[in-house]
């Protein structure tokens, strides 16, 4: 391996981690990196994955991703209420997958439960050097629905 892919491969490991650090994003919410690699064989991507903790009636603000992620999302316990783009919401069991392509708005994220905790992986494929990953937007009052 070429010195310049070796410290091309830790910058962007770097960039990814700084990026993505442990924190509260929404209330209840704590996103922890797990991995990240680029992808030696799709040059300028980059797999990412975080763990989303939600305790119970933890939530994410609404948001958008990376314009270049591809997002995998699977429940790892618990239960979590999803709503991407205008789909209807639906709840994810443990076990259960979804996924959000490039340019997705997510309405809602969070936990279905108000009394036990949930836990979500998300993968993404991105861009080697996306520096936001993830970005609040406001909701306008067609989308908001409170249950």
């Amino acid at each position: 391996m070429k010195v310049r892919s070796v410290f091309g491969a830790a910058y962007a490991a770097i960039a990814i981690a700084t990026a993505v650090p442990a924190a509260a994003h929404g209330v209840g919410e704590t996103v922890t990196p797990h991995f990240q690699q680029m992808i030696p064989n799709i040059p300028g991507k980059s797999l990412v994955a975080l763990v989303v903790d939600y305790s119970p009636g933890g939530a994410s603000p609404s948001h958008i991703h990376a314009k270049s992620a591809f997002i995998f999302g699977y429940v790892l316990s618990g239960e979590i209420e999803s709503q991407v783009n205008d789909e209807p919401r639906r709840v994810y069991r443990a076990g259960e997958s979804f996924y959000e392509t490039p340019g997705s708005r997510h309405l809602v994220s969070r936990n279905a439960s108000k009394t036990k905790s949930a836990k979500l992986l998300a993968v993404f494929v991105v861009d080697t050097g996306e520096k936001d990953l993830t970005t609040p937007v406001e909701q306008d009052s067609s989308s908001r629905r409170e249950k």
